[in-house]
């Protein structure tokens, strides 16, 4: 299965919150209208067990925009590591260096943050890196070339007032020091983790 290019905002209302954070007032009153016919009902009754799961793990898959061959190794590494499956997921998704620059404030979207790394404009230690999975370490220096900082949708990024850098990562104008691993407290509150964990050992 390639690439989804179809409307953003239908992935939104199937999953019923903002995915991508850019849906605006439009997607806002259509949130609890699932995609479909024409005056559909909005959602009712409980979900089952497996519908609640299923539902989490495609949730996450498309906030990250990741494949399903990807989530998959991802959450298999997390398997592996000492801390509890469904946390260790998150960080290492959100150590990859598309969602490090979107937490940062150097894009709008991780759509935006994956655009610029595969078209060669983001720095790594001073050294070009145009995968977008790469993950970030502790120490390491994210930065933008000098063609990327001239782009209005990147100088609007770092100048808007409304993002917040969370606590492990340091922005400095167009350069970002990673201090730390992420904590579970700087990742969306709304994603049950446990769920996707449950998916996996069924």
């Amino acid at each position: 299965m390639g690439r989804y290019t179809g409307p953003r905002n239908k992935l939104s209302r199937r999953e019923g919150m903002d995915l991508f954070g850019n849906g605006g007032a439009s997607l806002a009153r259509r949130l609890e209208q699932i995609p479909g016919d024409h005056g559909r009902k909005p959602r009712r009754g409980r979900p089952s067990d497996f519908q609640r799961q299923l539902r989490e793990k495609q949730k996450v898959k498309r906030i990250y925009g990741v494949r399903e061959r990807q989530f998959r190794r991802v959450f298999e590494i997390a398997r592996h590591e000492p801390e509890m499956t469904g946390v260790a997921l998150l960080k290492l998704l959100e150590r990859r260096l598309d969602s490090t620059l979107y937490r940062a404030g150097l894009a709008r979207t991780r759509a935006m943050a994956r655009q610029l790394i595969g078209h060669g404009h983001v720095l790594v230690n001073g050294r070009k890196v145009d995968i977008a999975s790469f993950v970030v370490e502790p120490g390491m220096t994210i930065g933008m070339d000098m063609k990327a900082r001239k782009m209005t949708d990147v100088q609007w990024s770092v100048d808007s007032p409304v993002v917040m850098c969370p606590a492990w990562l340091s922005r400095d104008d167009f350069e970002v020091r990673v201090l730390d691993m992420p904590d579970r407290r700087d990742i969306d509150a709304q994603i049950e983790e446990n769920l996707i964990v449950e998916y996996y050992s069924r």
